[in-house]
């Protein structure tokens, strides 16, 4: 049983969310409608995930997860919204959040997400996972260079680089653990150390990183130049 916190400013999706989780026997701990509201909740109730609407009054989607991110590190956030936009997906990764769903999405897909989120795994709609690496990758060539990529790389040992090109493909823990015959645990201490090393928040970042580092190919495989 996970304990989520569910964020939104229109008490009817609050309500119809509460029930879809509490029916798949998640805690749902308490509901905010609004940013503000979801700071102050999350810092007392300190639930494992936080499915959070995007735009709301007060305080946002976004500013309401840099807080919380930063306050409770160990509280993954989910964006639920029924936008798709780029520059708001992207900010809400930046702001920390560990996935994006949409609302007009499937129910089951929402429960999944609490699951993957409070594993740590990424998880972001099939529709703008390409364009948010994009922007994402484009961001960060701007803001660092080759040297230092290089430099990140040479910080992590042969296994770290190896879990880091598979989270780059998209691999969940349990994934990973197969390919590379370990544990699971083992697998979140890897990429536990990959995330410290190179100051990342999410596997998300890491990502970005294993992209930019060409571990991963544009249709997010692994290279053959992987370690």
């Amino acid at each position: 049983m996970i304990r989520v916190l569910v964020v939104d400013d229109q008490a009817l999706v609050r309500a119809g969310v509460t029930l879809l989780l509490r029916t798949a026997g998640e805690d749902v701990v308490g509901e905010a409608a609004d940013g503000h509201e979801a700071v102050q909740l999350a810092q007392r109730l300190h639930p494992e995930v936080i499915l959070m609407d995007l735009r709301m009054p007060r305080v946002d989607g976004i500013e309401a997860t840099r807080r919380i991110t930063a306050l409770l590190p160990a509280c993954h956030v989910v964006m639920l919204t029924t936008f798709d936009d780029d520059a708001e997906v992207y900010g809400a990764l930046q702001a920390g959040a560990a996935g994006y769903l949409l609302k007009d999405g499937p129910a089951e897909a929402m429960v999944d997400a609490v699951h993957r989120a409070a594993r740590g795994e990424p998880l972001l709609a099939p529709t703008v996972l390409s364009r948010v690496l994009a922007r994402a990758l484009e961001a960060h060539s701007a803001t660092h260079s080759p040297d230092q990529d290089t430099r990140a790389q040479d910080s992590l040992t042969q296994r770290e680089r190896e879990v880091l090109a598979l989270v780059g493909a998209g691999r969940s823990n349990a994934e990973i653990a197969q390919e590379l015959h370990l544990g699971v645990t083992t697998v979140k201490s890897h990429v536990g150390a990959v995330t410290h090393k190179l100051g990342l928040r999410n596997r998300v970042q890491a990502a970005v990183i294993a992209h930019r580092l060409g571990l991963v190919d544009d249709s997010f495989q692994p290279t053959t130049g992987r370690p």
